[in-house]
């Protein structure tokens, strides 16, 4: 069975979600640099499969060229 890697189905949810622990901060983080794709900004892989924004944004996180971080707590404190 031959794997097709064409729209939302590559990368796959299973091996997205291993990159951070919030499929939210998944969704933001894609979403974010799918826009920075639509203003003109160069993909950061070479040949993507997918043609649309989201999808080569997905592509970057899963080839790790974009690193979804855990932000530093601010919670404030009583001291």
């Amino acid at each position: 069975m031959s794997e097709n890697k064409d729209g939302i189905r590559y990368p796959s949810i299973d091996q997205l979600t291993e990159k951070t622990n919030s499929k939210y901060k998944l969704v933001v983080a894609a979403a974010k640099r799918a826009k920075e794709l639509e203003a003109g900004n160069e993909p950061l892989i070479s040949n993507p499969r997918s043609k649309k924004p989201l999808g080569v944004a997905l592509e970057e996180i899963i080839n790790d060229k974009i690193v979804i971080v855990e932000p530093k707590d601010n919670s404030l404190s009583n001291e």
